[in-house]
């Protein structure tokens, strides 16, 4: 009797649901899971998911919010390319996609149809959330209007986000990009505070501040700020310039003018 061996695979096969996440950016729950009728939902609609393997109709995910892993049904899910292109969902999801909160007016996808596969439609959350058909010439080329026509769906994106250029508003950011935005750690500037308006026939020594008196805190209350009363009194000090309440010869009034910036030069567009 010879002894059989049993030959392993050096090189095994790539596992399929190893490399069918491979190109989406994430995956997008559709449909809240389990349904609230049967327990609290694990993963809830908007919820974004990073795809683990593939067991049959059942995908194993983790939350890119709280890092929990855990199976859901296939259907559960669309998959999501370059952030805004969402595979096999219909045009009620991408509603309520849409109207989720941390999306705004302009916030958008691209839906592939569920049931034709290389079929596209545009929807953009606007007033109301407006749908636009993504038609396709023999050429490949896409198009919303015959006049403006792109190469790619890529192309199409990058010029509705410079110009709404006839459809209802500029793209301003993919649907659910601002749904979790990261907190921002940087200090908000503090308020500007109006001061009083200043009488400069009311001035006097008094209000300055001489080097002796910088650490007076009873200047604090003073109706000139401490940068002003400091630079007058060393300007008086060094000029020996007389009160300005005895100036009484002077007949120019002195007047404080604020000119509001010219914005009509400025592109909106840009803003996105």
């Amino acid at each position: 009797m010879g002894n059989v061996m049993r030959q392993e695979k050096t090189n095994p096969e790539p596992n399929n649901s190893d490399t069918m996440f491979k190109d989406c950016d994430s995956l997008v729950v559709l449909t809240d899971y389990p349904c609230r009728d049967i327990s609290e939902p694990i993963f809830r609609i908007g919820d974004k998911l990073k795809g683990l393997s593939e067991e049959g109709c059942w995908w194993k995910v983790r939350s890119l919010q709280t890092g929990t892993e855990n199976y859901i049904p296939s259907n559960y899910v669309a998959k999501v390319y370059h952030g805004w292109l969402f595979e096999g969902i219909s045009r009620q999801k991408a509603e309520e996609l849409l109207s989720l909160p941390g999306n705004g007016v302009g916030s958008f996808l691209i839906r592939e149809s569920p049931r034709e596969r290389g079929v596209y439609s545009l929807s953009v959350r606007h007033r109301t959330i407006k749908h636009y058909k993504i038609f396709r010439l023999t050429n490949s080329w896409y198009y919303i209007s015959p006049r403006l026509t792109f190469q790619c769906l890529e192309d199409m994106v990058n010029h509705y986000s410079d110009s709404s250029d006839g459809i209802c508003c500029v793209l301003s950011a993919p649907c659910l990009a601002l749904s979790n935005p990261a907190q921002s750690t940087s200090q908000e500037a503090p308020p500007v505070v109006m001061r009083r308006n200043l009488d400069w026939k009311k001035v006097n020594k008094s209000q300055l501040m001489s080097p002796n008196e910088l650490d007076n805190a009873d200047c604090k209350d003073n109706m000139m700020s401490y940068g002003v009363r400091s630079s007058i009194a060393a300007y008086l000090s060094l000029t020996s310039v007389p009160e300005l309440e005895n100036a009484k010869g002077r007949k120019k009034k002195s007047k404080s003018v604020y000119v509001m910036p010219d914005h009509s030069n400025i592109n909106e567009d840009e803003d996105y």
